[in-house]
């Protein structure tokens, strides 16, 4: 299929009609009033911003979250900022439809209106990088440059987007570690289109280092220090923010999808196709049947989910599976692969290379000269004296549940620290996994997973 073909059915498909564009700029102007209401009725001296792929244009058809940050003076001590912000954000979603209490840097208010989630967010009325006090303060800057400097590629940046979607490389998520949407809209905004981003995958990896706003020129100490420290932490790409250089836009972002950019960005350029950006779902089927054309086995971890983020959380799990395989290859068992997540319950999958192990395990008898240490003597193939005890050995073996259990009992895992306790506690599963974690099951271990080819 023609590339120019696939572009325009893919846009036909993920921009916005006029129609949903009149929704989202009454809802914006909508939440605007009330958060304005709210903030004088509650006597605050806040400024509300819209910030995002909303406010910046860059958002897909039917994606209509709404990011709305209240911006406190910069004198505002961080505590209150927390307490007040707080309080201004449940003030505001109470006058909506429904609202929780989320979590992240500091707390703020999640709420739903006409069926559109809204996130209410306190930060700090920054006007330049030397004013950012917390994570979040740089939003605001991030979507004054966007819409100053994207200049009507609007498009291209949601082409982007879809594409990194439909090739599982889109979100800085740490479950993820893909591109965020603010790192295509910089690819952008710096290499022109879609297709010229595309067409340097190769390119921007050699090269490295991205500065769009020469910040390497402007504040070169603040902006050396930035590369070198990402370069000694192995990152595949260093992308300095336009609006802060002690940032990395890229740091979430993993070799590994890079490279799932890397090789998707050249076949699609090749053979363009819409299952690019709308990849169909892949058939999976009964996870047993792979283990039994494997010739391995599953070792399957199930747990109560501690009551942490998931961006806490799956480090810890990925860490904790790191430290059972190292424990079992020193038991000597082949841990070919493994996996991490959370469904209803958290888990740990391995695939081991078998189910048992056999080992020689000392046997200590009693002295010679008794009439036990005879019986002995006869009962037994291999027998030794040691001063006056006879000693001969045995093999058993050792089932690689009972391994895993023993090896956390004692303490004998590294662990993450926040599920230590939760991990020790865990269902140990052979073969066998609960039902709704069977797809997952199929896909880890047949390794579509993460397999590269269609």
């Amino acid at each position: 299929m023609d590339i120019e073909v696939v572009i325009n059915e893919v846009l036909q498909r993920i921009r916005p009609t006029e129609e949903e564009r009149t929704f989202v700029r009454k809802l914006m102007n909508e939440l605007g009033e009330i958060a304005e209401e709210t903030i004088k009725e509650l006597g605050l001296d806040v400024k509300p911003y819209f910030v995002g792929s909303l406010a910046k244009d860059t958002y897909l058809a039917g994606d209509h979250d709404v990011d709305l940050f209240l911006a406190f003076p910069l004198e505002t001590p961080l505590e209150e900022l927390r307490k007040k912000g707080l309080e201004l954000g449940k003030a505001i979603a109470e006058k909506l439809d429904s609202y929780e209490i989320a979590y992240a840097e500091h707390p703020y208010v999640r709420a739903k209106y006409r069926r559109v989630s809204v996130d209410l967010v306190p930060c700090y009325d920054v006007k330049s990088w030397r004013d950012v006090r917390t994570a979040v303060d740089r939003s605001i800057l991030h979507t004054q440059w966007v819409n100053e400097h994207l200049d009507g590629r609007n498009d291209e940046v949601r082409l982007l987007k879809r594409f990194l979607k439909g090739i599982n490389a889109y979100g800085s998520e740490v479950y993820v570690r893909g591109f965020s949407g603010y790192l295509a809209e910089i690819l952008v905004v710096k290499y022109g289109s879609f297709l010229e981003v595309l067409e340097k995958a190769g390119f921007i990896l050699r090269q490295k280092i991205i500065d769009p706003a020469d910040w390497l020129r402007k504040e070169p100490e603040i902006a050396r220090k930035t590369v070198e420290r990402e370069i000694n932490e192995n990152k595949p790409l260093i992308v300095i923010d336009p609006v802060d250089p002690r940032r990395n836009v890229s740091a979430n972002l993993s070799w590994e999808r890079y490279g799932i950019f890397y090789f998707k960005s050249a076949e699609f350029l090749e053979k363009p196709s819409i299952k690019f950006f709308f990849p169909p779902e892949k058939p999976w089927k009964n996870y047993l049947e792979v283990l039994r054309e494997r010739k391995t086995i599953l070792l399957t971890l199930v747990f109560e989910v501690p009551n942490m983020v998931d961006d806490l959380l799956l480090p810890q799990l990925e860490r904790s599976a790191k430290g059972l395989e190292r424990a079992l290859e020193r038991e000597g068992f082949k841990v070919l692969g493994w996996n991490v997540g959370k469904t209803e319950k958290a888990f740990i999958m391995l695939e081991l290379d078998r189910a048992e192990r056999e080992r020689i395990m000392l046997k200590p008898g009693p002295e010679f000269f008794t009439e036990r240490g005879r019986r002995f003597y006869e009962k037994n193939e291999k027998v030794w004296i040691v001063g006056k005890r006879l000693y001969s050995e045995k093999r058993v073996k050792e089932n690689a549940v009972d391994v895993v259990i023993e090896l956390l009992e004692k303490g004998q895992v590294s662990l993450g620290r926040g599920i230590r306790e939760a991990v020790k506690g865990a269902n140990v599963l052979l073969n066998y996994v609960p039902k709704e974690l069977e797809k997952e099951t199929y896909l880890f271990l047949s390794r579509e997973k993460w397999n590269l080819k269609d």
